[in-house]
């Protein structure tokens, strides 16, 4: 019988990832187990069968952020080329020219592209690329995320929502799939929220995706002009001004109409994560949702929770995490069963606004592409994690967002 224990998430404690058979914890780089229901051997990536720990436990990067709030599915590896070795290193590649045959890159401009090898800092950060003028540094981040969040004039206020959190568990119990919660999580919404510009163009946005990957997905005329319209009213608000501004200004982008397509191209363009049809997006899988291999991945936006759970389709269980903020924006880390698919521990924002959320995925996408990103809102520390999508690109090598959602946050 398959193993049933699921990867546990250390969450404001010194917990450990667990698990048994699912999990990549004391088996990295063991041979291939035919009998195991995943696996942790170093060909698991070009073969699309690993655990969901196995980047966070067994690629030598910086291990599993402490804590963290949810098991989140990460990308597969791009398939190693066949006809040659490319180097994966950046010993004495520092400064080297753009080879796009190369799977990952050591030039001044990788960082911004997502698309670095590993040991790029390691080996390069005394060649200068860390101190250039438009490096942004981690206070700066904390700065700009301040704010974004003072610009969200669009967020809820503290009459338009009423949860009723109910029961919270422990990490450890995030696995058992028990309704711990008879209630609703939302009381009340005020739909007048909806009838707001940016809300409005988002919520359109929801129903033009197939949940279950492996399905192709084809947008209609209306479907991409719906895309565009979306991006253009979040352009209009101070939350998108505040990003756009700064990133110019770190010159990350030499107009908005630049800026707009790759936030499109990032967003809404699609890959496929079942490597059949382009199945896939970072916004379906961000703000949608979306099933694989019998679970919910992904799904980090409140809106949609709100919808779903008004139309019957959703079920919330408990939660293991409520934010520290007395006002909108908060963060909840909740245990849910959407249509008869389960989600282990997905983290949200609650009672922000489409922008907010957006802006603040687009600049930890952009400035810390695949790594833990270190924000403040109202004086609260809050991290983001983002995974690179590294097996399609692009423009010139860019990397679609492959998920991002809350990580931790503290008091």
């Amino acid at each position: 019988m398959k193993a049933c224990v699921p990867l546990l998430v250390a969450l404001l404690c010194g917990l450990a990832w667990a698990g048994d058979m699912d999990s990549c914890a004391s088996r990295c780089n063991q041979k291939f187990d035919r009998d195991a229901a995943c696996q942790c051997d170093r060909r698991c990536p070009r073969h699309g069968d690993c655990c969901e720990d196995y980047e966070h436990l067994c690629t030598g990067e910086e291990g599993p952020p402490d804590p963290v709030l949810e098991p989140e599915e990460e990308p597969e590896e791009a398939p190693a080329n066949n006809l040659y070795s490319a180097p994966r290193s950046c010993q004495g590649r520092c400064h080297e020219a753009l080879d796009k045959h190369h799977p990952c890159h050591c030039d001044a401009r990788c960082q911004e592209f997502g698309n670095c090898c590993e040991d790029f800092e390691l080996l390069c950060d005394h060649e200068g690329f860390s101190h250039t003028s438009d490096a942004i540094s981690q206070e700066e981040l904390r700065e700009i995320s301040e704010k974004i969040y003072v610009s969200d004039i669009n967020k809820a206020q503290k009459e338009d929502i009423l949860l009723n959190s109910q029961n919270s568990i422990s990490p450890s119990e995030t696995g058992d799939q028990m309704d711990r919660c008879p209630e609703p999580l939302f009381t009340h919404v005020n739909e007048k929220l909806f009838s707001k510009p940016t809300y409005a163009a988002f919520i359109n946005l929801l129903n033009n995706y197939q949940r279950a990957t492996g399905h192709g997905e084809h947008f209609s005329t209306q479907q991409l002009a719906e895309q565009d319209a979306f991006l253009r009213e979040i352009m209009k608000t101070a939350v998108m001004k505040e990003l756009y501004g700064f990133l110019r200004g770190k010159n990350r982008y030499s107009s908005e109409q630049e800026f707009v397509g790759d936030l499109k191209n990032m967003w809404f363009g699609l890959y496929s994560r079942s490597k059949q049809e382009r199945d896939s997006s970072g916004f379906e899988h961000v703000f949608s949702g979306e099933i694989k291999k019998g679970k919910v991945t992904g799904f980090h936006n409140w809106i949609r929770f709100y919808l779903q759970e008004k139309e019957g389709l959703l079920d919330y269980y408990s939660h293991v995490y409520n934010g520290p903020w007395e006002s909108y924006p908060d963060v909840l880390a909740i245990q849910f069963n959407w249509d008869g698919y389960y989600k282990e521990v997905g983290s949200a924002f609650i009672g922000s606004s489409p922008e907010f959320e957006l802006a603040l995925y687009s600049l930890c996408f952009i400035t810390r592409p695949g790594k833990m990103c270190h924000l403040s809102l109202g004086g609260h520390s809050l991290d983001i994690q983002t995974y690179t999508w590294d097996k399609s690109t692009y423009g010139s090598g860019k990397k679609f967002i492959a998920t991002a959602y809350v990580a931790s946050s503290f008091h």
